[in-house]
């Protein structure tokens, strides 16, 4: 099946043809580094890693660019309220924190909360700061062809001209007499007040250090504009994939294209945007108390089981939390190791490496792995790849019942595939098959079923027992069946 995405910008499903053959080029918006991250932020870079995987896995070498912005109004705002004789912190944040020195470290507890839940690092992540030269030069192209100007009032601002790009709110079906004024400066230097900054002059108060000379004077980029700047330094005026989330459509996206195609760029090949993450219907907020972190979702169970939660819904669709959610997670993810390892296990006593794959409702695993793969290819339609992952899942523990090794195997190939291919198997502390600790528990486990099966060889049945008693006690969980005692740690 031919890989097709859903493109905002066309509103319809398109067949996938990269730009160059063999490659893919995908920009996605990363943190404004202002705070904590937050579930829609870690949901976002799921899905676009979800994405990366599947391309990759489809033969395509993938060049992968996450921003980083780490100057923005909302940042200096944080850092100069740390500094107010009253500021009382909240849990993340400092007294007294420069602005640069607020979000770098926020910068750091994004990166550990993507690596947490196996999201793999970019090709390279740029910020904001890095590029201050190629948004100057941006700006005066836009200047140059007539839809960018100095601000009127001389405050050092420059703004994007709406009204000279016929094309604006292309990407979102908006007219542009519907719009509301850009909030993104005051409007008394504008000649329309939907014109957006794409440069912003110091004022009075600010750090100097939030200053940057240029032609216009002393100042700092516009938030749409760092976007443009960054993806065609690293990816070309041209790039196949540009993603975020649904929030970001407009203004931010809206004005990035505007901007990019007006100074000549074709930019986007494809817009793709993940759906919001809601609270049992409800869109979270802090103000009505419910919301959920990523830090709160891994104080509740294992980081597998969030990425498993947060990735498991269609992507363009909402994910709604509710409070058995990770508990839903948690059985199936349990239900996948299970077979996994006592699959691996009953390889490892000899199985043969060959032979019919195993029966199921998708008919043999090669054939769950193709619907898995079909559905993958519709639009990173992901439930529909659960499910196949899941009847895998159901026939190769059928397989072991049945003693059929060869064909639990070849689930267990199976298996292994489709969950490398979600990130399932990248979680950060999961890997625990090629770890000293997990090799060291192996053996001990082992010599305690050894010494448990010589116990029952002898019918000394109160001394297998209190093995098994003591082995339950330390969480881990035996299974006797028709070759002997298998074992799966307990799950929280």
């Amino acid at each position: 099946m031919t890989l097709r995405f859903y493109d905002t910008a066309s509103a319809e499903v398109r067949n996938f043809v990269p730009l160059v053959e063999g490659k893919a080029s995908l920009y996605y918006c990363g943190a404004t580094v202002q705070g904590m991250p937050h579930v829609g932020h870690i949901r976002s870079a799921i899905a676009f890693d979800q994405l990366t995987r599947w391309l990759q896995y489809r033969g395509l070498r993938v060049t992968v660019v996450r921003n980083v912005t780490d100057i923005d109004d909302k940042i200096l705002a944080k850092s100069e309220a740390s500094f107010a004789p009253d500021f009382s912190p909240e849990p993340g944040e400092v007294a007294g924190e420069e602005w640069w020195a607020l979000a770098y470290r926020y910068e750091q507890e994004f990166l550990k909360a993507y690596d947490a839940l196996g999201v793999s690092r970019p090709t390279y992540e740029p910020r904001a700061t890095g590029h201050i030269p190629e948004m100057h030069a941006l700006i005066q192209q836009l200047i140059d062809r007539g839809h960018a100007y100095p601000a009127l009032d001389d405050s050092g601002d420059v703004y994007f001209d709406v009204r000279s790009w016929s094309k604006y709110g292309a990407l979102t079906r908006q007219n542009i007499d519907d719009m509301q004024a850009a909030p993104d400066a005051d409007p008394r230097g504008k000649k329309d007040p939907r014109d957006f900054a794409l440069w912003k002059g110091s004022k009075a108060g600010e750090p100097a250090t939030a200053g940057w000379a240029s032609p216009w004077g002393t100042g700092r980029p516009g938030w749409h504009l760092e976007c443009s700047a960054m993806v065609t330094k690293y990816l070309g005026i041209e790039f196949d994939i540009h993603g975020g989330g649904l929030d970001l459509r407009f203004p931010h996206h809206e004005n990035e294209l505007a901007q990019s195609q007006a100074a000549g760029h074709p930019f986007a090949n494809f817009w793709m945007h993940n759906g919001m993450v809601t609270y049992e219907g409800e869109k979270m907020s802090k103000s009505i108390g419910n919301t959920v972190s990523p830090a709160e979702m891994l104080e509740l169970a294992p980081p597998r089981v969030v990425r498993y939660y947060l990735g498991q819904a269609h992507y363009r669709s909402v994910l709604d939390y509710r409070p058995t959610s990770l508990q839903e997670a948690a059985a199936a993810v349990e239900r996948i190791d299970g077979f996994i390892a006592k699959a691996a296990a009953r390889s490892g006593d000899g199985a043969g490496s060959a032979g019919s794959p195993v029966a199921g409702p998708f008919g043999s695993s090669e054939e769950a792995v193709r619907t898995f793969s079909e559905a993958m290819d519709d639009d990173l339609n992901v439930p529909r790849a659960l499910a196949a992952l899941h009847e895998t899942v159901r026939a190769g523990n059928t397989a072991l019942a049945e003693g059929d090794d060869v064909s639990a195997r070849d689930a267990l190939n199976a298996v292994t595939t489709m969950t490398e291919v979600l990130g399932l198997n990248a979680v950060a502390g999961t890997d625990a098959g090629n770890s000293k600790e997990a090799a060291a528990l192996e053996v001990l486990v082992q010599a305690q079923l050894e010494a448990r099966a010589a116990a029952r060889a002898d019918k000394n049945w109160a001394a297998s027992d209190a093995i098994r008693d003591t082995l339950n006690q330390a969480g881990v969980v035996v299974e006797d069946g028709p070759d002997g005692a298998t074992w799966t740690l307990k799950r929280d």
